[in-house]
């Protein structure tokens, strides 16, 4: 790349390569927006650069397990569910990138090409008014400047594109999609949806929607994607593309226009803001080999680090019309800070079905929507609570006591399944609370000079009573369906390892007690967007990325539109 302006000048600037910078990318190019797409960490080419995809189990030195070493040196990331010898190259680590503790966080991050994207879960379910209409009717946060009809044909939009199995279920509070056919549920699961379904009228067991192509359609074709082998291996990268992820689908659509420059090992230190113009000029860019600083130059600008890093960058964006970060006008940035809490587990073993098990595998299960608070405020808590709902066998251990045929003729006794294990998890919508802060720590620096993130972020008793409730409505559920050995647990862990952080940047009708419009613009910086989950005002209970995906295609859009008649 040339050192002239001209070629460090484009017509839209993309931060973050990950589950929503890719769309931004995407739809940026498409729509002939000469794109820069920054990347802090390194390039990650689908299928290239996913050394572990075909490996079996005994090729891995440590057949799946993380040495201790690396565990011990990684007390943080090495918490996540996917870090694991075959996906632990991309996740951070944890003394190369660190950050502040003000309360205990456990800050999962991934840094490459595709982001997180490469390792996620794959859930995926649409929001729905009763989420939307949330904070307005219990008075918490503030009031969401759209509704579902705004986003429902961006959602659309996106499902196609990605493809989402699941059913047509027909659940108010939950949406249907544009969905492929659905993978199956256990006979135990279809057992305990039938019983639910007729016992509670509000409550439902639902087939989990996911992005997983049970029956690619042309478009998923036209990627390079094939169907979705069920091998659960999805955090190595899929050589199928069985899955969605940014690597496989929309960062190759994006390059595929000509339009894209792509540049990784790439640490946006912070947007440039010209208060003659009135609006921000491009972005200030720490190459991470070299340390060298380099300006990029672009008419738009979208802001895709993922929730708490795009707060680091906006907080650190200052200037004489922005000293406390870029559009930071009210003093909101960084406040208002949520999660999901995942805190709560059920256990329960079941005796009937002898005759039946599961064969193969199965990356999703099932899901019972939020049925606490939709209607009306009902409970001692506020908003409310979804669940997994999952059921397996596991094979009886052979007898390995006595010798010779004895011994022999045990071991090779056919294997038997035992009893049908049940479980679930509460993913609970948290209260964007004033008090959950992100900022700027004032002494501690990262290794490209910028200032470590202090996190400050708590659960509150509104969590504590929305897990007694988790416990006493699935305690009885399980009992109803004759379930046994019902075991609850709650793991006491801290924020962070549902790797939904959202908030700080929230979207607003006003100026006075938000940051962003109804078209997720800087209200004091209109050619600046913000879509990952930093613009999230509430959390919901839904996983949160199919809402980004379609909140992004929405705003470049909107954007695009406002560009081309030289508004903004």
């Amino acid at each position: 790349m040339g050192d002239t302006i001209n070629s460090r000048t484009f017509d839209a600037i993309v931060i973050g390569s990950g589950m929503s910078g890719g769309w931004a990318a995407k739809e940026l190019c498409e729509k002939g927006l000469k794109t820069l797409v920054l990347e802090r960490g390194r390039d990650v080419k689908h299928l290239k650069d996913y050394p572990t995809t075909n490996m079996n189990p005994w090729e891995f030195k440590h057949r799946g397990q993380v040495p201790y070493e690396i565990v011990k040196a990684n007390p943080v990331i090495s918490k996540c569910y996917a870090f694991k010898e075959d996906a632990m190259h991309f996740f951070v680590k944890d003394n190369e990138h660190p950050y502040v503790q003000g309360k205990p966080f456990d800050w999962i991050r991934g840094y490459q090409v595709g982001g997180k994207s490469i390792m996620w879960a794959r859930q995926t379910q649409r929001w729905s008014d009763f989420d939307f209409e949330g904070p307005q009717r219990d008075g918490f946060a503030v009031d969401w400047p759209i509704r579902y009809k705004d986003v429902e044909p961006w959602y659309s939009y996106v499902e196609k594109f990605a493809g989402i199995s699941g059913n047509k279920d027909g659940i108010p509070n939950l949406p249907d999609g544009e969905f492929l056919p659905p993978m199956d549920l256990t006979c135990v699961e279809h057992y305990f949806k039938d019983l639910i379904g007729k016992k509670y009228k509000d409550r439902h067991v639902i087939y989990a929607r996911c992005a997983h192509l049970t029956e690619p359609q042309p478009i998923h074709l036209a990627q390079g994607r094939g169907q979705c082998q069920k091998r659960d291996l999805c955090q190595r990268g899929c050589p199928f593309g069985g899955y969605y992820n940014t690597n496989s689908t929309t960062i190759p659509y994006a390059a595929k226009t000509g339009n894209m420059t792509l540049r990784p090992f790439s640490v946006a230190h912070s947007i440039i803001y010209d208060d003659k113009k009135g609006k921000a000029t491009g972005v200030r860019v720490i190459d991470t080999n070299t340390k060298e600083t380099i300006d990029f130059f672009a008419k738009i600008i979208f802001v895709n680090a993922a929730a708490f890093n795009t707060n680091l960058l906006l907080l650190h964006s200052t200037s004489s019309h922005f000293p406390n970060g870029l559009g930071n006008d009210n003093g909101l940035m960084g406040k208002f800070a949520a999660f999901h809490n995942y805190r709560a587990r059920m256990s329960a073993s079941y005796d009937g079905f002898k005759d039946s098990t599961t064969d193969g595998r199965r990356p999703t299960s099932a899901y019972i929507p939020r049925f606490r608070n939709v209607y009306k405020q009902e409970m001692d808590f506020l908003r409310g609570y979804a669940a997994t709902f999952s059921t397996g066998r596991s094979v009886v251990p052979p007898d390995t006591n006595g010798f010779g045929e004895t011994l022999k003729n045990k071991l090779s006794a056919p294997l038997q399944a035992g009893p049908w294990h049940i479980s679930s998890q509460m993913m609970g919508e948290t209260i964007p609370k004033e008090t959950n802060t992100l900022s700027l720590d004032k002494e501690k620096k990262d290794a490209w000079g910028m200032p470590l993130l202090k996190i400050s972020i708590d659960y509150d008793d509104n969590e504590d009573k929305m897990i007694k409730d988790f416990f006493e409505q699935m305690t009885e559920m399980y009992t109803v369906a004759g379930f046994q050995e019902i075991k609850t647990s709650d793991s006491k862990q801290a924020p962070g390892l549902d790797i939904h952080e959202m908030g700080g940047i929230r979207m607003g009708h006003d100026p006075k007690t938000s940051l962003l419009n109804k078209w997720n613009q800087l209200h004091a910086c209109q050619n600046v967007f913000v879509t990952d989950g930093s613009c999230m005002t509430s959390t919901s209970t839904q996983n949160p990325s199919l809402t980004y995906m379609a909140l992004t295609a929405r705003a470049v859009d909107y954007a695009v539109s406002k560009m081309k008649r030289n508004e903004l």
